[in-house]
């Protein structure tokens, strides 16, 4: 039998919480389990403010509407991510800079940064990847010094922390994907971490569809009416009562995949002290979530042997992210200089199984296997 690369994993009490919203009657937006996870993400993780949304798309977008982004303006972002990263401010007419990684770390280089900015840059977009927090004091410094937004790609990175802080906590904006390769899934989802009051009131409204209809909901007004741009941006709440589910079961769901992350980590580093393949590099200031587990290879010829070594046992391991930089629909425009460490994790990055249903004999074939490969080599 095939060990997949994702199982989406069900608590138990996912189709009860829908049952309990199709019983309340409303289960378009902003009902009852939409409010039960917004107050759950500030009491529990802390965030000041926070709108669930379709997707971490439908978050970043709002984003790129809550700064104003307008044609001309830059927006400096990793090369190394999703394309959501830069489709969102790239639809407001932005110019992306791209940024290199580390040459230990896939996340966006700190030290690169400074000589990114001109007088046209409008925001710094920062990507967690695996959940692994960027150096965000040296972002935050870089943008208060000349007056940038942060906005945190957090997709990945639900329950991590930078120096004891929630990640999506400190940048202006954040957004977190609840998408059924996530930690904690509602199949697709996502959210928009508002970190800054100044957004709260308009935040809102973009996310109805451009009206003050949650405030006429709340009795503030006598009438809603179209008052911003937006769009519909807000989930179903049956989307919200599975998502609630989740959340109630974040601390045995986090416990799990750590445990798994750290049983990885241990198996191979005889491989690693040998110098034959490279681990996920943890900074000090940052923490793992456990969301997924990778290893670096040599070369890319190196990782297709591997991909297709683990395929014959039954076992789906898959790269990740291309270089944005590179991608077809940016060459055009592409006056980026080589990004050389972006590339070589583009090139040389696997990503192995991880997911809560993981079986532990399954891992230890997994390590057992991968370990066998490279000591053959």
């Amino acid at each position: 039998m095939m060990i997949p690369f994702n199982k989406p994993y069900m608590t138990g009490d996912e189709l009860y919480y829908i049952k309990d919203a199709v019983a309340r009657g409303k289960i378009s937006g902003n009902g009852y389990y939409t409010q039960k996870c917004h107050e759950y993400f500030k009491q529990n993780i802390g965030f000041r403010n926070c709108l669930l949304t379709s997707s971490c798309t439908d978050a970043l977008e709002m984003a790129a509407i809550l700064i104003d982004i307008k044609p001309g303006d830059e927006v400096i972002i990793p090369s190394y991510t999703f394309v959501s990263t830069a489709n969102a401010f790239v639809l407001r007419g932005a110019k992306i800079v791209f940024a290199d990684s580390y040459h230990n770390n896939p996340n966006i280089n700190a030290d690169t940064l400074e000589e990114l900015v001109t007088d046209k840059t409008k925001a710094i977009v920062v990507v967690h990847y695996a959940g692994v927090a960027c150096d965000m004091d040296k972002i935050m410094g870089i943008a208060n010094k000349n007056g940038l937004f942060v906005i945190e790609d957090a997709a990945q990175a639900i329950d991590s922390y930078y120096k004891s802080k929630p990640l999506g906590a400190i940048g202006h904006l954040a957004a977190f994907s609840f998408h059924e390769t996530k930690n904690i899934i509602s199949g697709e989802g996502g959210m928009l971490v508002i970190n800054d009051e100044f957004f709260d009131q308009r935040a809102e409204i973009i996310w109805e569809k451009g009206t003050n209809r949650s405030a006429f909901f709340r009795g503030e007004v006598d009438k809603y009416s179209w008052v911003d741009i937006g769009s519909s941006f807000l989930p179903s709440d049956v989307t919200a009562a599975f998502l609630y589910a989740q959340l109630e079961n974040l601390e045995k769901i986090q416990s799990r995949r750590k445990h798994l992350w750290d049983f990885y980590y241990k198996g191979f580093q005889e491989l690693a002290l040998g110098g034959l393949v490279k681990l996920p590099h943890i900074p000090d200031y940052a923490t793992t979530n456990g969301h997924l587990f990778y290893l670096i290879c040599d070369s890319i010829e190196q990782r297709s042997e591997l991909i297709s070594f683990l395929k014959e046992y039954g076992i789906h391991c898959v790269f990740h992210y291309l270089s944005l930089h590179k991608s077809p629909f940016y060459e055009e425009n592409n006056q980026t200089k080589r990004l050389i460490y972006c590339d070589n994790f583009a090139d040389c990055l696997l990503r192995l199984p991880l997911y809560y249903e993981l079986d532990m004999e399954d891992q230890r074939k997994i390590i057992s296997l991968i370990n066998d490969f490279f000591n053959k080599r």
